[in-house]
């Protein structure tokens, strides 16, 4: 089990954005921290009101997002044009090549959310968006699938080996998750605090784990997780981040 802090992450301010890298991503670089199995980007940004990214392209990736607090705009070269708010998740496939922008619509409120890139499990897929709404009562006090390679359970697909899982935990609850022992683990805290083997986990927080036995968490405040359970199909390819 390898713990990336959320303080020891990659740092980007450019005014309107406030960013932070838990992989390698733009200037930031760190080849110690290149991604793990086919995670390959968890940036968690900050918009101030009225800002965004403008249009700008993409190709060969899974690329989710989601919201924590406020709103994001989104719109793309498919003709997909939608708000993302919190409980949406989002997933565009790049594949061959994509334009799209985000923008926070708001005047007044900053958008916070996490923008997660997933490694394909080939190249040149067609362009495809997918979005769809979770509650908070779907993921109260469990770990609620939101996306897999076969949609199961009402989840969105995604076009890799890799389930992700989100939950909403009150101070004090608990849930468990056993995974295949073959398989890798990503756990990120969104909010909050967590225990995970009594150790203390904040937000931001993230955990590795391999040769992965049964987990148990326990929320030590109000929290948000997401847990990334994944094959290894994508370990080995070398995809350049576009």
């Amino acid at each position: 089990m390898t713990i990336r802090r959320s303080q020891e992450r990659g740092q980007a301010d450019f005014g309107w954005l406030q960013s932070q890298h838990t992989f390698s991503f733009g200037a930031y670089h760190d080849p110690k921290h290149m991604g793990f199995g086919a995670l390959r980007v968890i940036n968690e940004d900050r918009v101030a009101p009225s800002k965004g990214f403008g249009n700008h392209g993409h190709r060969d990736m899974e690329i989710i997002s989601c919201v924590l607090d406020g709103e994001l705009e989104h719109r793309d070269s498919m003709g997909n044009g939608s708000v993302i708010r919190p409980g949406d998740v989002q997933r565009m496939s790049a594949g061959t090549g994509v334009l799209h922008s985000e923008m926070n619509p708001s005047p007044e409120k900053p958008a916070h959310f996490l923008q997660i890139w997933i490694l394909p499990e080939r190249r040149g897929l067609e362009p495809s968006y997918e979005q769809k709404h979770f509650s908070k009562a779907e993921r109260s006090g469990a770990l609620r699938l939101v996306s897999s390679r076969d949609g199961r359970g009402g989840s969105i697909t995604v076009h890799q080996d890799v389930n992700f899982y989100a939950g909403l935990f009150e101070a004090g609850s608990t849930a468990s998750f056993s995974p295949d022992p073959d398989r890798k683990i990503w756990l990120q805290v969104a909010l909050g605090s967590i225990e995970l083997a009594d150790i203390a986990l904040n937000a931001g927080d993230g955990v590795a784990m391999e040769t992965v036995q049964p987990i148990v968490l326990k929320a030590t405040e109000q929290a948000e997780v997401l847990l990334f359970d994944m094959g290894d199909d994508a370990r080995s390819i070398n995809y350049r981040v576009m």
